[in-house]
């Protein structure tokens, strides 16, 4: 999506702060859905829709009515008659809004771009620049915020929401596992040392070499021997 704004700059509503290398627009519009809303405070039914479309933002980005942020990002490209104008439009604005500077040529190349020729107009965009919708102005008053729904699709977006909740109960599985884990692993070292400590030592823990195995093995025959000597004798 940066490319579309590569040597151009953006203002950001209320601060006025200017968002103009490429590292700052791609992380301002990088993997978002693109709304460009062609408007101007003083033209009647921009008013009228001006209300809907700050409601339709804010419950996709406000934490007040979501957790986290939808990935949406909205730049206003003015019809205003002056710079005052639009500013006081701006303030009555979503501060999450950005904004095509005030007078700025590229305003009309985007207007030529997208073929706009009426305000309100609402251009829907994928993050590579490709067009969703080319007036998204009646879908956002019929539908509301479900329309975001559609785009996200459209756009072949992750929903981010979601990874971020598997990533965390992927990571909190971790953290209850990794204790029994390593807790097994340990035990099977001190299982395999004491199976290598009976290896090398003879009955009664103490080493025993080669001679004193075949000894040992022969006193124990002679026992046996013995024992059954002696049972034959008895019964005789």
């Amino acid at each position: 999506m940066a490319a579309l704004f590569t040597g151009k700059v953006l203002v950001a509503n209320r601060e006025q702060d200017e968002l103009e290398t490429e590292r700052e627009l791609c992380r301002a519009l990088e993997n978002k859905v693109l709304l460009l809303y062609f408007g101007s405070g003083q033209c009647p039914r921009c008013r009228r829709f001006a209300p809907l479309l700050k409601d339709f933002f804010l419950r996709l980005t406000d934490e007040f009515y979501v957790e986290r942020a939808s990935q949406l990002v909205l730049v206003y490209v003015s019809r205003d008659e002056t710079e005052e104008q639009r500013n006081a439009f701006l303030r009555s604005m979503p501060a999450r809004w950005l904004a095509v500077p005030f007078g700025d040529a590229f305003g009309r190349e985007l207007e030529l771009r997208f073929s706009v020729s009426e305000v309100p107009t609402v251009v829907v965009l994928k993050p590579n620049g490709e067009v969703i919708v080319g007036n998204a102005v009646e879908e956002i008053r019929s539908m509301g915020p479900a329309c975001f729904r559609n785009w996200q699709e459209a756009a072949e977006l992750v929903d981010r929401n979601f990874l971020l909740a598997e990533d965390s109960d992927r990571q909190s599985r971790r953290s209850i596992t990794d204790p029994i884990r390593r807790l097994k692993y340990k035990l099977a070292k001190k299982m395999e040392a004491k199976d290598k400590e009976r290896e090398e030592e003879g009955p009664g823990g103490v080493e025993t070499s080669p001679q004193d195995l075949c000894h040992l093995s022969t006193k124990t025959v002679r026992r046996k021997v013995t024992a059954k000597d002696r049972n034959s004798g008895n019964n005789h």
